[in-house]
Formats: structure tokens, C-alpha cells, sequence
């Protein structure tokens, strides 16, 4: 009986761990406790992948961004408990998109402390969507365990309430959809962005969070440091467009 639940256990872990191209989720080990893992979403017709992370401390383990496919919400927290043997304790949306706090409802329902900035918070209200239960300040930081982390709201960038999270000690910067793939070839979804204060954005949290290990940007590619300075040249380069074509215009 022994051997036959030893056996059980291993396909049931063998299965929670098993990870092809084709999982719909997928998680990868950063570096000591940090954790990122994907999960994708048809966009138009296309399938996109979202980056999130999670950090495993002696208190639990806090998310940071929920799936965005929601039939892994569930599925993200049974594999960290089977992997970790800890549970999700904490959970942060970077802002009001259904790739970052799609989640917050669930998981507050499960009884995880969710958390949000107040801009965020803003929009979900206005759109009657499910909230955090609590709300963060701008910058704030938080000590969980044995890990200390900022919360940092730089500015206006690909979204109004954009957050991004900091940890001094592993030199680890959460940028979410704030930072374009290093593989990007334009800025993406722009229909609540300023791309004219992301460019002031962007070069505060450079000025603010120096000499960055890695940078965890919000989908496709995320293992290349070079992201944060891509994503000010993307910016840069929309502006300067949209600057020479108000020039160039005919006046009317």
C-alpha cells in the first residue's frame, strides 16, 4: 500500500511539474526564492504570453500579477503548494488590466490578501470590476519573511496606475507591462497609455533602482536586462515620430 502511494504521488507531482512549449502554465526559476511563470491568452486571434513572478518566503508565498488565463488561477496555487509546500498568501495586481488583476477576485475569495495601488483601485471601481482588498501607497515598502520589497508607482506610462516592484538585496526589478520585451518591435497595446510621461517614467525608475540583475518585463521575453533601455528607445522613437509629424502637418 506504502509503494502504491509512493507511486501515486510521483505521477500527481510528475504531472504538476511536467512543462512543455505547449503548458498553458509555465514557470521558470529566477534566482534564489523568485519564481516567474507564464501563462498566454488568444488576443485577436493570436495566442499572447503573459510574465508574472512569485517569491516563496517562510511566511508564504506572495504573487505578483495573476495568470491571465483565468482557468490557471487555481492551477498556479495548487502547483505552488505541491512544489513549496507554502501557500499563496499575498497578491499584488501592477495595474487594472485583465492580464494583472483579472485575479483579484479569486483570490480574495480563496483568502489570499490582495493588494493595489489607489489609481488602480480607481479604475476597477469605475468599471465594476472585483477588487484588492487592500490599497497601496505610491511607494511603499513591505517585509515579508525573511524579503524585503518597494512598491513604486513611477508615473503614467502603458497604463495610468502602472506599478512596479523593487527588491534592493537580489537586485530584481518587477516592471510587468511598464517594460516591453527586450524582442519587442513596437509599444503594443496603447489605448490607455502616455507615452509621452512613460519617457519621464521610465527614467525615474532607472535613476531610482540602479544596476538592476534582472528585469521581469510583462510578456514574451523576459531574460534579457536590455528591456528597460528598449523599452525607452520604443518610446523615444514614438515620440519623436508623433513630434516630427505635428511639424510636418499642414496647417488647416
Amino acid at each position: 500500500m506504502q509503494k502504491l502511494a509512493s507511486i501515486i504521488l510521483f505521477l500527481v507531482l510528475s504531472n504538476t511539474f511536467a512543462q512543455t512549449k505547449n503548458s498553458p502554465l509555465q514557470i521558470s526559476h529566477l534566482t534564489g526564492d523568485f519564481y516567474v511563470y507564464r501563462t498566454f491568452h488568444d488576443y485577436n486571434g493570436t495566442m499572447i504570453s503573459a510574465n508574472a513572478m512569485y517569491l516563496v518566503t517562510d511566511k508564504g508565498v506572495v504573487l505578483f500579477d495573476a495568470p491571465w488565463d483565468e482557468t490557471q488561477f487555481q492551477p498556479l496555487l495548487d502547483t505552488i503548494k505541491a512544489r513549496h509546500n507554502k501557500d499563496v498568501v499575498m497578491c499584488f495586481a501592477t495595474h487594472s488590466h485583465e492580464d494583472r488583476a483579472g485575479g483579484l477576485g479569486f483570490y480574495r475569495q480563496k483568502g489570499v490578501k490582495t493588494y493595489s495601488g489607489k489609481l488602480t483601485d480607481d479604475i476597477l471601481k469605475k468599471e465594476g470590476k472585483k477588487r484588492a482588498e487592500f490599497i497601496v501607497p505610491n511607494d511603499t515598502t513591505f517585509t515579508v519573511g525573511h524579503h524585503t520589497f518597494e512598491v513604486y508607482y513611477p508615473g503614467k506610462g502603458h497604463a495610468p496606475d502602472n506599478i512596479v516592484v523593487w527588491f534592493e538585496k537580489e537586485k530584481v526589478l518587477y516592471g510587468a507591462c511598464f517594460i516591453k520585451s527586450a524582442d519587442a518591435k513596437d509599444l503594443g497595446y496603447l489605448a490607455d497609455s502616455d507615452v509621452k510621461e512613460w519617457e519621464k517614467s521610465i527614467k525615474k525608475v532607472k535613476t531610482k533602482f540602479k544596476n538592476p540583475k534582472y528585469i521581469i518585463a510583462g510578456h514574451e521575453d523576459w531574460k534579457n536586462t536590455e528591456s528597460l533601455n528598449h523599452t525607452l528607445k520604443l518610446v523615444q522613437e514614438y515620440n519623436a515620430e508623433k513630434t516630427s509629424g505635428k511639424k510636418t502637418s499642414p496647417k488647416k
